[in-house]
């Protein structure tokens, strides 16, 4: 069996960075499985010009957000790794409290209870003294959190090519070699 990841975008600005994510995944050949809040649906509209069901094609199984009776809502499910990218504040919040009322935090609550990898890509800014507390809770407990802060070093051209830099980071904190540019080189 493949490396398991579980992507979950949420209801936050910043749908790109999951877009990119997932493409560059399948790229490494890991199996891919996805879960989409019912905000982030509204929010890919009106961000992106892609469509829901070409984002799900990025991913090997999708995952009704509100089922909480799928596999990434049990301990004994196996995936290695949970990235929710975006991630909202609400999503944040609920996670660091344990209210696991849908399919995203239910599965972001085993992955930690599991002790298993979790990546949140918090959008906010700037941030309030409950994200920050929420987010120091989360962190104290080993979960990796990681907002998209551009990296002006790389001198870029784009914000594409900030975003791919960013994704290239989160692929850092997943162990897979992502070949961006690193500090200090030419």
């Amino acid at each position: 069996m493949k490396n398991l990841v579980l992507v979950a975008i949420t209801g936050a600005s910043g749908v790109d960075l999951a877009v990119i994510l997932l493409q560059q995944l399948k790229k490494k050949g890991l199996q891919i499985e996805l879960i989409i809040s019912s905000v982030a649906e509204k929010i890919i509209s009106i961000e992106t010009d892609y469509k829901i069901d070409e984002i799900i094609e990025l991913s090997d199984k999708y995952h009704r957000v509100d089922d909480l009776t799928a596999g990434p809502a049990s301990g004994s499910y196996k995936n290695n790794i949970m990235i929710i990218i975006p991630c909202s504040m609400k999503t944040l919040a609920a996670i660091a409290n344990g209210y696991a009322d849908n399919l995203i935090t239910r599965a972001a609550d085993v992955t930690i209870k599991e002790r298993r990898k979790l990546i949140l890509v918090v959008r906010e800014t700037p941030f309030s003294a409950i994200h920050l507390e929420n987010m120091l809770k989360l962190s104290r407990l080993g979960v990796v959190i990681a907002p998209p802060i551009p990296s002006y070093y790389i001198k870029p051209k784009s914000i594409k090519e900030l975003n791919e830099y960013f994704v290239g980071r989160v692929l850092d904190q997943m162990g897979i070699d992502s070949g961006i540019k690193r500090w200090g080189d030419k």
